[in-house]
């Protein structure tokens, strides 16, 4: 015997709620699905999809804001699937959607609103929203698939970085929940006049003498080269490191989203105040190779990758352990850097110019006129040793320099030794490369080096 049977789409659908969100995988954010699903039967929350321990235990906070902020919780089974379900997840940044999703099955929020909308932020126990990690690129990707986004207001700044992107903040789930349901409205993020600001950096002028060593650092600058300075102690070399980022050009916007994008995912947030800037990382030489070149149980991108588009700075390069050293080999000629893993794996870019400096002997002065080395040469050999060939030769210049005698110290500073005058020689030879070949010379394969570079009989 057959029967009609006739069902209410409506009456079927109103206890499941999807919220869009993003989970970071790399600097890459991958969109992620809150399916938000409430059923009879004993009251009971799950979360499926792969959460890790901090997205596991969101049932707790997500549970404690709803009730704080005046709403019900259902006394329902409630199932929360993050799709797609073979993707990590971690982080509190699922706080949010997790919320809006049970508050819209319930149907004490509209889910319409949510067609065109992207959501992340970690709840506390109030409902207040908190900060979280990886915004940039998060607003960034929305900003591709034509969605808004709401985060945090604490994130305000770095999402509002992402000019394509229409972003909004708020400070509490309330305040969310009014605005989905048109009852009031949340702000704009708005880019801080921090990004005006003047930026203070040191100036090439302070370090005496070594008019050698600022030529070699202006060509370093000018070409993307690599750059390796040996010189006793207190010959400046940390000085000059220090003052490369003032002889290199602002970056471009597109590169400095990418740097903030790397230290937003790295750091959980990016500081407005060096927006632009060229980044310079100076690990100490105990960084181990994870440290330096990114990894862990869940990858995260190491000092190379933080110094995308900037500066890294190995002082110390003989104390670096080796195998650390060795790590910076691929990166150096590729510009990216595989995290390899069981479960997956991931990619960080790590175009960096590399400045190091050491000693020339274990204890500092050899070679110097005041005959104070006393190393044996057996010591000064295992001291180089230190250092394989094949890393020495991915470094573009070496330079050495002498001890800074008392009388140059006192001489005064040139015009033409300052930064802002070396930035702008830096800035046009850049233009004249980009121009002639359309990269820095350091980027030159072997047929441009035989178009551009190659050398006529006086040279030779």
């Amino acid at each position: 015997m057959s029967q009609d049977i006739s069902l209410d789409p409506i009456s079927h659908t109103r206890s499941l709620a999807v919220v869009r969100t993003r989970t970071v995988v790399g600097v890459e954010a991958v969109p992620v699905a809150v399916e938000v699903h409430l059923a009879n039967g004993l009251p009971a929350f799950s979360t499926v999809g792969l959460p890790e321990t901090a997205v596991r235990e969101s049932k707790d906070r997500v549970r404690s804001a709803i009730l704080n902020c005046g709403f019900e919780f259902p006394a329902k089974r409630i199932t929360v699937n993050l799709a797609p379900a073979d993707l990590p997840k971690t982080g509190g940044r699922f706080d949010l959607p997790i919320a809006i999703g049970i508050l819209a099955a319930s149907g004490q929020l509209p889910g319409g609103a949510l067609n065109h909308l992207e959501l992340i932020g970690e709840l506390a126990l109030d409902g207040s929203l908190r900060r979280v990690s990886g915004v940039l690129p998060t607003a960034l990707a929305c900003g591709r698939v034509n969605r808004s986004l709401i985060v945090p207001s604490e994130n305000a700044h770095e999402a509002a970085l992402a000019e394509n992107t229409p972003c909004r903040h708020s400070d509490h789930l309330l305040r969310v929940c009014r605005y989905l349901a048109e009852q009031g409205d949340i702000e704009k993020c708005n880019q801080s006049a921090a990004i005006d600001a003047v930026k203070c950096v040191p100036d090439l002028a302070d370090v005496k003498g070594q008019a050698h060593a600022k030529r070699a650092l202006e060509i370093a600058a000018a070409g993307s080269h690599s750059l390796l300075m040996i010189g006793p102690p207190g010959a400046g070399k940390s000085m000059l490191a220090s003052r490369l980022p003032g002889i290199l050009p602002d970056l471009p916007v597109g590169a400095a989203l990418e740097t903030a994008a790397i230290q937003s995912v790295a750091q959980g947030d990016f500081n407005i105040n060096s927006w632009r800037q060229r980044p310079f990382r100076s690990p100490h030489h105990s960084a181990s190779a994870v440290a330096l070149v990114g990894g862990g149980p869940n990858p995260r991108p190491g000092e190379i990758s933080l110094a995308h588009h900037g500066i890294l700075f190995l002082d110390e390069l003989t104390e670096f352990s080796r195998a650390a050293l060795e790590q910076l080999r691929e990166p150096l000629e590729t510009g990216c850097i595989n995290i390899a893993r069981a479960s997956r794996s991931v990619q960080y870019p790590a175009k960096f110019l590399l400045v190091a400096a050491c000693n020339p002997c274990p204890c500092g002065y050899l070679g110097d006129d005041s005959e104070r080395c006393n190393c044996s040469a057996t010591r000064i050999e295992a001291y180089r040793s230190k250092l394989s060939g094949p890393m020495l030769d991915r470094i573009d210049m070496h330079i050495r320099l002498p001890r800074v005698r008392a009388e140059t110290l006192q001489q005064k500073v040139k015009s033409t030794d300052r930064s802002s005058e070396v930035k702008l020689r830096v800035g046009a030879t850049q233009d004249l490369q980009i121009s002639r070949q359309g990269c820095l010379n350091s980027a030159l394969n072997g047929k441009l080096l035989d178009e551009y570079c190659a050398l006529d009989s006086d040279s030779r």
